[in-house]
């Protein structure tokens, strides 16, 4: 199971990249780089919340998991 430390650091990664295809999008669409970057900002904010939750959540389910061996001395 991952730490919420790291699960934190994997959201944050994914939401740089995310936010620089995010304001991209925005840009190319409007042309306008003040409205990208307020849109990509918000976009993260939101998202890096939701993504940690979701990590945290999965964590929980055993769906496609293996047991770990066991050790025996």
């Amino acid at each position: 199971m991952d730490s919420t430390r790291r699960s934190l650091a994997k959201a944050v990664s994914w939401r740089l990249v995310a936010t620089c295809i995010t304001a991209a999008l925005a840009y190319l669409i409007t042309g306008e780089a003040g409205f990208a970057a307020k849109l990509g900002l918000a976009d993260t904010l939101l998202k890096i919340f939701i993504y940690v939750a979701h990590e945290r959540i999965w964590n929980r389910i055993a769906f496609g998991r293996q047991k770990e061996p066991e050790y025996t001395i």
